[in-house]
């Protein structure tokens, strides 16, 4: 399977971004989504994931009620809007499959991700 991820770039703190991953060669419908980001000189954080069916979602405590996490199975996609935007989340994002929701494990498929930049 391959994911790309888009919609990063460069915004002011207070700004927007709606990123997207689409996913290529399997379908990922049955699979739970996650959002991760990687700082420069940080590990690979957690940001948000999502039930296969959507019907349960999971927020890193410092995103919750600005980020919001969805897909669309029939597009194959998963999407993280991100509003209220602080520098602090300046990285580069990621999309991975996985199980789980609050305790969300991405399997092991790791595509490009999209850097975001949030300047103060």
């Amino acid at each position: 399977v391959q994911l790309q991820a888009f919609g990063g770039g460069l915004v002011q703190a207070g700004g927007s971004l709606r990123l997207s991953c689409v996913a290529s060669g399997r379908t990922l419908s049955m699979y739970s989504m996650g959002w991760f980001r990687q700082a420069p000189g940080k590990e690979r954080e957690f940001v948000a994931s999502i039930s296969w069916n959507a019907g349960s979602t999971s927020y890193l405590d410092s995103v919750k009620g600005r980020f919001t996490i969805s897909r669309d199975n029939l597009k194959n996609t998963v999407y993280l809007q991100m509003n209220s935007l602080k520098p602090e989340d300046t990285a580069v994002h990621y999309c991975a499959p996985g199980r789980g929701v609050a305790d969300f494990t991405p399997l092991d498929y790791w595509g490009k991700g999209t850097l975001v930049t949030v300047s103060s």
